[in-house]
């Protein structure tokens, strides 16, 4: 196994990664690699860096990123974005991912990319659900500018400086999934700890309060 190898495959996973916070920004971000010659993607992915391509990634960037600052409409991209993130994720480390067995070219980017993207737009979705909760829907902008910050500096990390990109992904990540199975325990415990039976019946007393 190459070096070329080992850092085209984490700028793959650190742009898939980065899906988990702007589905279109990483994308956007490996276009513009591509097409300067920083980056190059394996033989069939040549489209990504054509014009046409990062004209249209472009659009939906500034879609994306303006989406998120309007109330309600974060919640139903945050909807649409978690499989949408899978999807992109998949792709982009399936671009630079140097393997000659189509199932298993595949097989790794799905499991590589694409579960971290998901993992990633898990936490931030439960993010916003909490902010939402707590202020009402007022800190949600504060929240998307992080996401918006995090997806371009992380993309850009993965560009120029993939293994200390992996190293930053992969905190998230377990800080992100140490959340999230704190959270399912919680609301585990929550339901073992409801009553199994009906309600009680009120034990009969009479006028003076002694039980009958």
């Amino acid at each position: 196994m190459s070096i070329e190898w080992i850092m085209s495959a984490c700028i793959g996973i650190g742009l898939a990664a980065c899906c988990g916070f702007r589905v279109f920004v990483p994308l956007l971000i490996a276009s513009i690699a591509t097409k300067l010659g920083l980056v190059g993607t394996v033989a069939g992915f040549e489209w990504l860096s054509n014009w046409p391509t990062l004209f249209g990634l472009a659009l939906a960037t500034v879609f994306e990123i303006g989406g998120y600052y309007i109330p309600w409409l974060d919640h139903l991209l945050d909807t649409l974005a978690t499989p949408a993130s899978i999807i992109a994720g998949t792709l982009l480390s399936t671009s630079f991912l140097h393997i000659d067995n189509p199932v298993l070219h595949w097989g790794l980017g799905l499991m590589l990319g694409g579960s971290t993207a998901g993992i990633v737009q898990a936490g931030t979705s439960l993010l916003r659900i909490g902010s939402t909760a707590t202020t009402g829907g007022l800190g949600n902008p504060v929240v998307a500018t992080g996401e918006n910050v995090a997806s371009v500096s992380l993309s850009l990390f993965s560009i120029f400086l993939p293994l200390i990109a992996i190293v930053i992904i992969a905190a998230v990540l377990i800080f992100i999934i140490s959340r999230l199975l704190a959270k399912r325990k919680i609301w585990f415990t929550r339901g073992s700890n409801k009553p199994s039976g009906g309600p009680i019946s009120q034990i009969p007393r009479s006028s003076n309060g002694r039980a009958v």
